[in-house]
């Protein structure tokens, strides 16, 4: 626990410039490209949530077997580099067959982002 706790702002990278992105609501790191929403049609621990083919500028915690809506999945909640705050968990295994195409997704909670459309007026 001490590893998600630590001061990791150092090591946020600053990416996808002039690129839609999501950022974390509370430091406003980027966290994923807007391209690698897969589905809004999900459920995180609070509230909506999207899952993503990859993030950046996160850090994984403990790997555990928890039980969610669609069965019972192998996950690691994910922290933000800049502020620790949880953003959701990375999927590590799932047991259904059915489920494997969630397996090395992310799944982010929705309240924990800011969409940036990267949008530019013209002089």
């Amino acid at each position: 626990m001490s590893q998600i706790n630590s001061d990791t702002k150092s090591l946020v990278i600053s990416t996808y410039h002039d690129h839609p992105v999501f950022e974390c609501s509370k430091c406003n790191a980027v966290i994923a490209l807007q391209d690698e929403l897969i589905s809004k049609a999900f459920s995180g621990r609070d509230g909506r949530g999207y899952l993503m083919h990859s993030a950046v500028n996160l850090k994984m915690g403990m790997r555990e077997d928890r039980p969610l809506l669609t069965g019972v999945h192998t996950v690691a909640d994910v922290y933000c580099l800049g502020c620790n705050e949880r953003m959701g968990w990375h999927y590590l295994k799932a047991s259904d067959q059915t489920q494997k195409y969630k397996e090395g997704k992310y799944l982010l909670e929705r309240e924990k982002l800011i969409k940036n459309n990267a949008w530019k007026l013209d002089d």
